[in-house]
């Protein structure tokens, strides 16, 4: 894990809880008369900004962007068989969210291949395509930045490689 210090102003991060961000600045702000630096993150897709506190920037789970050996990596998950895993959707579903929201780019792919089965079913529930989106989301934003590719590109992009992986199977 990459110490909080490293982080600068401009560097693209990921923090766990909301996908990809901008450090767009640094300040110092008074709290209960202590001093506390903090990293001002924008959230694009999002439309927020966030305070984090420079020196937990690293324990919460900000991170740098991907590699590109992470990001080839996430296409050997997507690859690998559906893993359905049994019991009551509402637990799957927080199973799925606690994925999403972890700030792993793995995990998000595990998401991703695992609900892409039913990613045209009609008959797919609201909160399934709601997760589903959100994971496809989230990888597509970090892979669009770490390719220097457009959002619409990334997202259309790991569609056809679902696609195929499905007419392979």
């Amino acid at each position: 894990m990459l110490q909080s210090e490293s982080f600068k102003v401009g560097d693209k991060v990921v923090y766990p809880s909301h996908g990809l961000g901008e450090i767009i600045g640094e300040e110092v702000q008074m709290i209960a008369g202590t001093e506390l630096r903090v990293f001002i993150i924008a959230l694009t897709k999002e439309k927020m900004i966030l305070r984090v506190p420079v020196k937990r920037a690293a324990s919460i789970g900000l991170r740098s962007l991907c590699s590109l050996d992470k990001l080839k990596n996430v296409f050997n998950v997507l690859q690998e068989k559906s893993r359905t895993p049994k019991g009551m959707w509402s637990k799957r579903a927080q199973e799925y969210e606690e994925k999403i929201n972890s700030g792993d780019i793995s995990s998000l792919a595990e998401v991703i291949r695992d609900l892409y089965k039913n990613a045209s079913d009609p008959d797919r529930s609201y909160s399934e395509r709601v997760i589903y989106e959100s994971a496809v989301s989230r990888l597509a934003s970090e892979w669009a930045e770490v390719e220097s590719i457009t959002f619409e590109k990334a997202v259309t992009s790991l569609n056809t490689f679902l696609q195929e992986r499905e007419f392979a199977a």
